[in-house]
């Protein structure tokens, strides 16, 4: 067991829940250090439930396409613990002695005392950020917002809201305006916000708790809009339209997701050239979004000529873009179309699957061995029945894919193979595959 892994397990027994949305602690070992939240990098702030990283990864394309050096924070992680954390020039990921020295450095102030795993490792990324120069940070929320551990910052440049939906309800709220109260929580006085389009239930919430901070609000669809045109996208605001290539992220949703990114850096002052924001759509990646498998060991269980996606969504909101990209697909190129899921306890199943129906010829579920809070495969199974579909319980990866090896030698076509339902059977079967992110 190496020494980062030693030090993280260390800090997991630090408190007897996973989460415990709260901000005493954060502040007390925040102290403890220095105070290295007041020493930051100008900072965009970033919550909402689908969209976050991706607009994140967008942001920082466009800024280092710019030139400009960008801090970044972002969870979970998919294979390394030190992808959460990306220190400036080139977004290159923490390296092991850096995160080593600030979670020790962390352990030691804490002394002891109760504290949750991600405020005590959100405290080492605000450590790190704080010693390194950076021209911007990209502060991911962790969950909800109002008490996440990453909201101790005072005057960001911007907060963006992504879409909110329904997800965490144990942590959140069972109401959508609730959730939407916690997301609207990262809003600081006069500091201006930038909103994806949200649900009715979402919207007014959203807007009343920036009114109340004074807070300049721009509304995707209302303010600025971002949509498809001949190939295209075309980004519009208040000062013209702009003219540029599709994300190279796929879905649809996607280019939702840079326009509302365009649209933060423009609030913040960031935004650079038309041809430097280009660039930045070029060359955006995310791994684990609507991400091509397009070699390794994975690939070589599947029939010759399979078309592999990954993605990590896993509530309703996800599943309904998940499905949509699909469809575009199953249009251009039709062919049957296997999913392989794994999912957590604490989400929707129903509501992730519910969109897939008559889009999919059949599911395989499958656990997920990187954590204990996995639904098992006969659980998963019996709820994408639900949801209308025909579901196999498997006991790994490797023979979920095989029996849609059967089943399309059977078929005497190429299938398209989807593994999806959570970042960390996505983690998974990236480490599986020999492709972590880099």
């Amino acid at each position: 067991m190496d020494q980062i892994t030693k030090i993280l397990d260390r800090l997991l027994a630090l408190h007897p829940k996973e989460i415990d949305l709260s901000l005493g602690r954060m502040h007390r070992l925040l102290e403890a250090l220095g105070s290295p939240e007041k020493r930051l990098p100008p900072v965009i702030h970033i919550a909402g439930t689908n969209g976050k990283g991706s607009v994140t990864a967008t942001m920082r394309a466009i800024l280092e396409a710019s030139g400009k050096c960008c801090h970044v924070y972002t969870s979970p992680h998919l294979v390394s613990f030190n992808e959460r954390i990306r220190l400036g020039s080139n977004g290159r990921f923490v390296t092991d002695p850096e995160l080593y020295d600030a979670l020790h450095r962390c352990e030691e102030a804490n002394a002891g005392s109760e504290i949750t795993f991600f405020e005590i490792t959100t405290a080492a990324a605000l450590l790190l950020f704080a010693e390194h120069a950076a021209d911007v940070l990209l502060l991911e929320v962790g969950l909800g917002g109002r008490l996440d551990a990453t909201n101790v910052i005072d005057d960001p440049l911007v907060s963006v809201i992504t879409p909110v939906s329904m997800d965490h309800e144990k942590f959140l709220g069972e109401d959508l305006s609730v959730i939407a109260a916690e997301k609207a929580g990262i809003i600081k006085p006069g500091v201006p916000v930038v909103c994806a389009a949200q649900d009715d239930d979402a919207l007014p919430v959203i807007e009343r708790v920036a009114a109340r901070n004074r807070s300049p609000f721009q509304l995707f669809g209302q303010d600025f809009v971002a949509q498809t045109d001949q190939g295209r996208m075309a980004y519009q605001d208040e000062n013209g339209l702009i003219d540029l290539p599709l994300p190279q992220l796929g879905g649809m949703h996607q280019v939702a997701n840079a326009g509302l990114a365009i649209a933060a850096l423009d609030a913040a002052g960031l935004l650079p050239e038309e041809e430097e924001i280009a660039s930045g759509l070029k060359n955006v990646n995310w791994p684990g979004r609507l991400q091509p498998i397009t070699h390794g060991p994975l690939l070589s269980l599947c029939p010759e000529g399979s078309e592999v996606w990954l993605d990590g969504g896993h509530n309703p909101g996800a599943g309904v873009s998940i499905a949509t990209f699909l469809g575009e697909q199953e249009e251009r190129s039709p062919r049957p179309l296997y999913v392989i899921a794994g999912m957590l306890t604490t989400k929707d199943p129903i509501g992730f699957f519910r969109p897939f129906e008559g889009l999919v010829r059949h599911v395989g579920t499958v656990p997920i061995s990187s954590t204990t809070t996995a639904r098992t495969p006969d659980d998963l199974a019996d709820l994408a029945r639900c949801a209308g579909l025909e579901a196999t319980p498997f006991q790994s990866l490797d023979a979920a894919l095989a029996d849609v090896a059967a089943c399309a030698e059977k078929d005497g076509e190429p299938p398209r193979i989807l593994i999806c339902g959570s970042l960390y059977l996505a983690g998974e079967a990236l480490a599986r595959n020999g492709t972590p992110p880099t």
